[in-house]
């Protein structure tokens, strides 16, 4: 697939919280053909700490207005100056980037992220709702301010919440949410609840999701949030240990089956 280096203009900066904002950007010609787990690489001008692009998933794509979405949460002096951006601002961009979810075989699909982790489930939702699926979404975070866009997921799917505080939805840890509790409980594992599971977000959710799909029957896809540099594979720092030997998040990932990853379902 062939990758582009582009000036996308700044649509709207919209401020979702203190912490969440999503930038609508709009692209100089006719968007190339991008698939819902991939990513950008954005150079971040204006910070004197940030010298490499920033990796962010697409979070939601218009082809009809030219426009593609991305949700960023501010961590960093990098997402601090992206935060600034007002419309009509330029940012220079590389993309699509890597590779994406797979379709699932039926319709009992569930989509389940945490914290800044949901950014690549609503284009999938999306593309999922598109092709006739109506997914199960389960979004989870420390308290009411990491549950956002709710509204948006809801027009894609079934949406259920879970903050550790309560603030918001049911009370606990997203991977204790009866969605996947539930799933151990099933008697008979030939017969799990969900077909397949889609999963973005901390590593330690993901692995135990992975460890509740593998007991269970269950396929799973996690999009991995490794460090990136480059973006196009040639650094080497986002390697990860599979079933074939090394792989690099930014090229064969991010997006990987989780039966693939070694450690990761012990």
């Amino acid at each position: 697939m062939t990758k582009l280096i582009q000036n996308v203009k700044v649509l709207r900066n919209k401020k979702l919280n203190s912490s969440y904002f999503v930038l609508e950007l709009l692209a100089p010609e006719k968007l190339p053909k991008i698939l819902p787990g991939q990513f950008v690489q954005v150079l971040i001008d204006n910070s004197k700490n940030t010298f490499l692009r920033r990796p962010f998933s697409v979070h939601n794509i218009d082809y009809n207005k030219n426009t593609f979405k991305l949700l960023i949460q501010k961590v960093g002096n990098g997402t601090k100056v992206l935060s600034y951006l007002e419309k009509g601002n330029l940012i220079n961009i590389i993309y699509p980037l890597g590779n994406n979810f797979s379709m699932p075989f039926d319709n009992n699909v569930l989509l389940v992220g945490g914290g800044c982790g949901i950014a690549p489930l609503l284009f999938l939702a999306k593309y999922l709702f598109e092709n006739n699926i109506i997914p199960t979404i389960l979004i989870g975070g420390k308290g009411r301010k990491d549950i956002v866009e709710l509204e948006e997921y809801g027009k894609y799917g079934h949406v259920f919440v879970i903050t550790e505080d309560g603030t918001i939805g049911v009370k606990g840890l997203i991977t204790h949410h009866p969605l996947l509790s539930d799933i151990n409980k099933n008697k008979d594992k030939s017969k799990a609840n969900f077909s397949k599971i889609y999963t973005c977000g901390p590593e330690l959710m993901m692995r135990e999701i992975a460890r509740i799909s593998k007991e269970n029957n269950i396929d799973c896809e996690a999009s991995l949030e490794n460090m990136m540099a480059c973006g196009i594979g040639a650094c080497l720092c986002c390697v990860v240990k599979t079933i074939r030997g090394n792989e690099r998040v930014c090229t064969e990932g991010p997006i990987f089956n989780t039966k693939d990853l070694v450690q990761w379902d012990k």
